[in-house]
């Protein structure tokens, strides 16, 4: 099966790591990202969206079994693929944020979409698949900590608190994480310091939860959130925001948090750091495993891609999708 992937940030480790799965499935990717720069607090601009698609049109003219749209804003582009089946995978944000618009007008015209959480389902309003976004069991995994603490060049003093995102993502609320954790230091006879981490190579993460002592995700919405499984991995106990699948992700793993409020957020950091206790969050985590998910996204592909059948009446082009006509 030959994939074309249209997608906003073609480094996403999430999503190369998915790709990685289905190519030990028998998939092949060409992946053709928008034009453009983007950075955590640059977004692209209409135009490069625009200047896109010819270059969706001559690829996807090439030949392929299917296209998969990354993120709502590259469906619009998928459709001028004409007749070639689509995949719209949503990642969250354009969902519950200002692109949803556009992501819910695109969804219906797609043979098949992907969202991460029961919640995204919802606000999407419509039938779609919910597949969580896989964690590498094999790369995420408990260490010692005083190792990994050296690793990544953290002394011993004190209890450190992980946030793994960049400040300028407004999204991720990292006011409120400094707030929080300022409180709890507070309140701690020890210290205990916020650990904002971006921007290091996707490898050295699993350092960084081993080394943590919680991850704090205050997010103010979430698809499936991956620091959280990657913590799960690590058994590293998390205090988080009630967003996405947060609730479903640490139901029954301990310890760790879901607050709903500052007032929470600080109780749950203080009794997770009191505790000082790795959490039991990897065999949670095997439920999300990158394996999983590749074989459940790939039932999806061979879904669209037998289903979806081209035929001439009349001189006009038709798609079968379902068991409905598009002209």
């Amino acid at each position: 099966m030959e994939v074309l992937t249209l997608t906003t940030y073609a480094d996403a480790p999430f999503m190369t790591q998915q790709q990685a799965a289905l190519e030990e499935r028998g998939v092949s990717f060409t992946t053709l990202s928008v034009a453009g720069e983007v950075a955590a607090d640059t977004d692209r601009r209409p135009v490069d969206y625009v200047r896109t698609v010819p270059r969706v049109v001559r690829e996807a003219a090439t030949g392929y079994d299917l296209i998969h749209a990354h993120y709502g804003l590259t469906a619009p582009l998928a459709l001028a693929g004409l007749r070639t089946p689509i995949v719209l995978s949503l990642w969250g944000s354009d969902v519950h944020g200002p692109v949803a618009p556009i992501s819910k007008a695109a969804a219906p015209f797609c043979d098949a979409v992907v969202v991460m959480s029961e919640r995204m389902r919802e606000a999407l309003g419509r039938e779609c698949t919910v597949i969580p976004d896989g964690v590498d069991l094999e790369r995420f995994r408990p260490e010692p900590r005083e190792q990994a603490k050296q690793r990544v060049g953290w002394d011993d003093e004190g209890q450190d608190v992980l946030f793994p995102y960049p400040p300028a993502r407004g999204v991720k609320n990292h006011p409120r994480a400094e707030r929080i954790v300022s409180v709890v230091d507070n309140l701690r006879e020890e210290p205990v310091r916020l650990r904002t981490v971006h921007g290091v190579d996707h490898d050295a993460v699993a350092d960084y939860m081993n080394a943590a002592d919680a991850l704090l995700l205050t997010s103010d919405s979430e698809g499936s959130p991956n620091s959280v499984k990657e913590a799960l991995a690590c058994n590293l106990p998390v205090v988080a925001t009630d967003v996405g699948d947060v609730p479903e992700r640490l139901a029954g793993v301990d310890p760790s948090v879901v607050a709903t409020s500052d007032e929470e957020l600080v109780e749950g950091l203080l009794a997770v750091l009191e505790r000082d206790e790795r959490s039991n969050g990897r065999v949670a985590a095997r439920e999300v495993s990158i394996d999983r998910t590749a074989d459940r996204l790939l039932e999806v592909y061979e879904r669209v891609a037998d289903t979806v059948i081209d035929t001439e009446t009349e001189g006009e082009q038709w798609r079968v999708v379902g068991t409905g006509w598009l002209e």
